[in-house]
This record gives structure tokens, sequence and C-alpha cells, in this order.
């Protein structure tokens, strides 16, 4: 078997976060925020879901010293879990597509619900509801890590991560039918008989949008193929 590689510094401080997901730490969700710590971008007290207790965890890690949680990322709270009034959602599935654990059932102009035990209590799925129908209720009176385990946070990163390769294979195979859908116009307009020069330079110039959308769509599939997939996934 290859050797392999020892955990890096993000991964380290990445497997200390509670990942909620929230994106209250200002990076987009927690594996961003542990490699902006890493580099000396961020501060180990920007995580309120982690509280006191994940500063704590963090210091020890990285020898910053421990310091208050930053107000300016919120409070350390007792930890909550949404709620989506039935009676008024409306089925936009703006939520489902905020969730980014995957926690919300539903579909287009059908009634959804949160599953309550994979829910992180993000809140990232309140804002978006044009018809204020989703609400946090606390579900337990302690806060930080004390609120939380590590086989929940374990779940949620899993949740996240298939999650962003989901997402990620849709784009992708979206792009694929553009493509077949372009390459067979261009075939179209080859196939076409001009009968004078502005019908041949129409028919160029058809060509020459199909073919540098084409273009773009290759160039967009390679920068794909070329993504690093989240850590501890099947194609990691």
């Amino acid at each position: 078997m290859p050797p392999t590689t020892p955990p890096s510094l993000a991964d380290r401080i990445e497997d200390l976060l509670p990942q909620t997901q929230c994106t209250k730490c200002g990076y987009q969700g927690c594996r961003p925020y542990a490699e902006a710590i890493a580099d000396g971008q961020a501060g180990i007290n920007q995580c309120p879901p982690g509280g006191a207790e994940g500063i704590a965890r963090l210091s020890a890690l990285t020898g910053h010293q421990v310091i208050p949680l930053n107000p300016v990322n919120g409070l350390e709270r007792p930890r909550a879990v949404a709620f989506i009034d039935e009676a008024l959602c409306i089925g936009c599935t703006l939520c489902i597509q905020a969730c980014p654990v995957d926690a919300i059932a539903g579909a287009a102009k059908q009634m959804h619900t949160v599953i309550a035990d994979l829910c992180t209590g993000c809140d990232l799925c309140v804002a978006p509801c044009p018809v204020d129908c989703i609400v946090l209720y606390p579900v337990t009176e302690q806060t930080g890590w004390a609120a939380w385990d590590q086989p929940q946070a374990d779940a949620a990163r899993a949740r996240h991560d298939w999650r962003t390769l989901r997402l990620r294979r849709e784009v992708q195979e979206n792009d694929a039918r553009l493509a077949a859908k372009a390459a067979a116009k261009l075939v179209a307009v080859d196939a076409l008989t001009p009968a004078d020069a502005a019908e041949q330079a129409e028919k160029e110039r058809k060509r020459a949008i199909i073919a540098a959308a084409m273009e773009r769509a290759r160039l967009k599939a390679e920068a794909a193929k070329n993504e690093t997939p989240p850590e501890g996934s099947p194609t990691a």
C-alpha cells in the first residue's frame, strides 16, 4: 500500500470544528475556516457553535492564546433546531437549497419539513424563506460542545461533503447536456446549404458562437475534473 499522507494543520483544525457549516465564522463552511486559521488569516475565536471549549481546543492545537469569542461572529447559545410552519410553507425550495447538510425534505410546490435529527441549527434556511415560516427552537440548555458531540459533528460533515459532491456532479451533468445540445446544433448548421453570401455569413456567425460555447464548456469541465474533492469523500 502507498504511504499515507499525514494530516495537514488545516485537517487537524477542521477535525476540532463542530461542522455546523453555519458560516458565522465569516467563511463558507468549516473547511475554509480551518484553512484560514492554518494560514494565519483568521483567529481561533470566530466559531460561535464551538464556543469557549472550541477555542480552548484550537488553542491547544495551534499554540495561540485562549481569547474570548469574537462578538462580531455571534454569541455562544443553546443549540437550536429549525422548524417549518407547514401551514405557511409555499414549497419554494429555497430553504432546501440553503441547507448545507441536507436536513430539509420536500419538493417544489410541496410542503417542506426539517429532519430534526440532521439539523445543525445553522439558521441558513431562515433568511431565504419568502414567507417567514421558519423559526429556530432551542433544544438544549447547554451551549457549545456541551450541546453537541463528536459523532454529531462527524455525521454533519459527511452529509455536507456528500451534498458538495452531488451538487458538483449535477453541474457537470448539466454542462454535458448543454455541450451535447450545442454539438447537435453545430452539425445542423454545417448541414445548411447557404443560398447567398449573406446566408453564408450568418451560418459562419452561428457556427462561431456554438464553437465558442463548446470550448467554454470544455474548459469548465476540465477545471472541475482537477478540483480536489472534500476530504474523506469516496473520490478523495
